[in-house]
């Protein structure tokens, strides 16, 4: 199957335009799993930013990485997404977030919807044009709807100038399947 769920479509979507030696960004560090991805599409030569709020996620993000040997292209960075401005240069080719909670963690530490909409104007301050921002984003059960409903609003509202916006939403699933929203930046 083509369109399996978010996540998929955003590694799909993101393997298409990263290559060797390029910047990337995980917003969202959580288990580490997009990390290693960036990190393993970068090669030697690139570098993947990696933030989370949490210690658990940057030690589960340190484990996963040295056991697949990609540590030294990844710099992790404790703290909240919405100050990637701070340690990261402009040329950024990917930015991507999963929105949510961390996977086997406490559920009421999550994304929050000012703070990723914040992420997300960075993030296209940071871009190149032609780069991409992929999200994943997690809603349902005990959380989610609230941050859901802004980025939607949020995206909807970027000057089409600057940015195109494609949303993938599986509409005829059960249990609030997650959105993946693709933003490109347009050249300038």
């Amino acid at each position: 199957m083509f369109l399996k769920n978010a996540l998929d479509i955003s590694h799909k979507t993101v393997k298409q335009i990263v290559v060797q030696g390029d910047i990337v960004v995980d917003a969202t560090a959580g288990n580490g799993n997009d990390t290693a991805f960036l990190a393993d599409l970068v090669g030697d030569e690139g570098k993947v930013y990696a933030f989370d709020i949490q210690d658990k996620a940057i030690e589960n993000t340190r484990k996963r990485l040295t056991v697949k040997n990609l540590d030294k292209r990844v710099i992790l960075i404790k703290d909240s997404h919405e100050n990637m401005d701070k340690y990261v240069p402009y040329g950024v080719k990917a930015v991507m977030f999963n929105l949510g909670y961390l996977p086997g963690g406490d559920h009421s530490i999550g994304t929050k919807p000012s703070s990723t909409i914040r992420a997300i104007e960075k993030s296209l301050a940071l871009l190149n044009p032609g780069g991409i921002i992929m999200m994943a984003v997690y809603y349902g059960g005990d959380s989610g709807f609230e941050e859901k409903e802004a980025v939607m609003e949020y995206v909807k509202s970027i000057d089409y100038k600057k940015a195109i916006v494609l949303v993938h939403d599986f509409v005829n699933q059960i249990n609030c399947p997650p959105i993946a929203i693709c933003i490109e930046k347009v050249g300038l």
